[in-house]
């Protein structure tokens, strides 16, 4: 009787534990995730010079520095930079429709 009681509570400990990782594994198979939209680069061929294009957008930024970063990472990724200091985002629609976790505006 002591060696079935000491057989049982391990065993029953291992078939717990097995439900466990079975239960995550299938957890883990069935969530899906979202796929993100990745920015698209404008149709331009030739890589833009953002360094350049950021220091122009920002220039009357009262944090260029954040601006710039900002403004760098968006070229980076969609290799165009709206004209001018503000606005004109339909000139790079990527550049546009990069949002933060928040949902603002990414790029300046």
């Amino acid at each position: 009787m002591a060696i079935s009681k000491t057989l049982f509570a391990p065993i029953l400990i291992s078939l717990i534990l097995l439900h466990l990782v079975e239960s995550n594994a299938r957890m883990g198979n069935t969530m899906v995730e979202s796929p993100s939209p990745s920015p698209s680069p404008s149709p331009s061929s030739s890589i833009m010079d953002c360094g350049s294009a950021c220091d122009e957008r920002c220039k009357l930024s009262s944090r260029p520095n954040l601006c710039k970063r900002a403004c760098g990472t968006c070229c980076e990724r969609c290799n165009c930079v709206p004209s001018g200091t503000y606005g004109h985002y339909e000139e790079c629609a990527c550049y546009a429709n990069m949002t933060t976790h928040g949902g603002r505006r990414k790029c300046p």
